[in-house]
């Protein structure tokens, strides 16, 4: 972008701070992966032509000016502004814990268009979730996904330890899979059936079609969850709020 004044960039507004009276800051994350924060002037105040424009899910086509501390929101258009999670506490708690992940894994310049394409996906298909359980599988594959592409990804075909192929214990801290016999040192390690570590793998693997189409219990759905909640807490070492509100549904 160089020195230019002003620049367009789709983005997703992932977070929304209030500033002054009728301004907001928002925390984007632009088509190139980079995170973005720029203020929307008069975003709060009745009527004005961004209230409708810069509203949390919202993917849309900026138009930002360069400013000394933020940049300044000129123009926005909506690209797409996923209806299908309004007005739902189930729908928008599944997308507030995916743009939650989305702003921990994303830095200001530093692109990378992947951690774009993965967001949108993952917040269309918490529109497409037919019921609860599917929408806990979306979340838990985003953020199995997202943490493996940024350098967090578990081992799950052997035991981290040892090498042993007979797993059957799931360790956040010790970086996946353990046999019997090392997870019997490790404090926190979780015992998964043969098909429940099947699904585990399942989610970084399989696409968010094919998952929205799993054969899968509410139990089995509620662990995978949980998983990916641990997985996260301990890899990026923050508290998830937004994670934590979703699986206390």
């Amino acid at each position: 972008m160089g020195s230019r004044r002003s620049f367009h960039t789709k983005a997703i507004v992932l977070g929304l701070t209030k500033l002054a009276e009728q301004d907001l800051i928002l925390t984007m994350l632009s088509a190139d992966g980079s995170q973005l924060r720029a203020v929307a002037k008069g975003a709060r105040k009745p009527g004005s032509r961004f209230a409708a424009r810069c509203d949390l899910f919202y993917e849309d086509d900026f138009l930002i000016a360069r400013g000394r501390s933020l940049d300044i929101v000129t123009e926005a258009s909506i690209v797409c502004a996923h209806v299908g999670l309004r007005g739902k506490l189930e729908r928008v708690s599944a997308a507030s814990a995916i743009c939650e992940l989305a702003r921990l894994t994303s830095l200001e310049d530093a692109t990378d268009a992947y951690l774009y394409a993965i967001c949108s996906r993952a917040l269309r298909a918490c529109e497409q979730a037919c019921d609860q359980v599917h929408l806990n599988l979306v979340v838990a594959a985003y953020a199995f996904k997202v943490l493996a592409h940024s350098g967090w990804k578990p081992q799950l075909d052997s035991c981290v330890a040892c090498g042993d192929p007979a797993v059957e214990w799931f360790s956040p801290t010790s970086g996946g899979m353990l046999c019997a016999s090392c997870a019997r040192e490790t404090a926190g390690a979780e015992r998964l059936s043969s098909s429940e570590t099947a699904q585990l793998r399942s989610l970084i693997t399989n696409t968010f079609d094919e998952l929205l189409c799993a054969n899968i219990r509410e139990g089995e759905a509620n662990l995978l969850l949980t998983l990916a909640y641990r997985w996260a807490t301990t890899q990026l070492d923050m508290r998830l709020k937004a994670f934590e509100f979703l699986l206390s549904l």
